[in-house]
């Protein structure tokens, strides 16, 4: 998934000059984190703080899920609008909602070794194929589950969503 995973001998510094290169060409990158049974996997961007914008990350999803809804969705926030926290999106089959990331230097270590503290962030939190979101009970998720980084908006208040959407199966 990344040259510093697959590289052992490969230094921190080498690779974010490898991804400095890729930004030189690319308006962003995907860094994608391997799970374990007790941490979910996630992938997240690495370029938009670069253009004023909060970086983008999906927990509990393979690469090969989140990287297209990340692309999806950082092309839209470049070409299109913001999407704000509470903001509920639709990505292919998945209903997602825009989340504040509390922590970035938690979970966004590329994105912060090249930007520093500006790097803000928004988790995609998605609904499962029954259409029920992380925070609400019978989620389902992948084995480690979909942790959320941060507090939903407080003005978003689950009174006003219904407690499952019609959201096609995951593929």
């Amino acid at each position: 998934m990344c040259d510093l995973c697959d590289d052992p001998s490969l230094t921190f510094d080498t690779y974010l000059d490898r991804v400095r290169a890729r930004l030189a060409r690319e308006r962003f990158v995907v860094q994608s984190v391997t799970g374990s049974r007790t941490s979910a996997e996630f992938s997240y961007t690495v370029g938009l703080t670069a253009h004023g914008l909060p970086e983008l990350i999906v927990v509990g999803l393979r690469h090969t899920q989140a990287a297209p809804l990340l692309q999806q969705w950082s092309d839209y926030l470049l070409d299109e609008s913001l999407v704000l926290p509470g903001e509920t999106l639709l990505a292919g089959p998945y209903a997602m909602e825009a989340v504040e990331v509390e922590r970035p230097a938690d979970h966004l270590d590329v994105a912060v070794a090249l930007y520093g503290d500006a790097v803000r962030a928004l988790q995609l939190a998605w609904a499962d194929e029954r259409g029920r979101w992380p925070w609400q009970r019978g989620h389902r998720a992948r084995r480690a589950g979909q942790p959320l980084l941060g507090q939903r908006a407080p003005w978003f208040c689950d009174e006003h969503r219904p407690d499952r959407l019609d959201v096609p199966p995951h593929p």
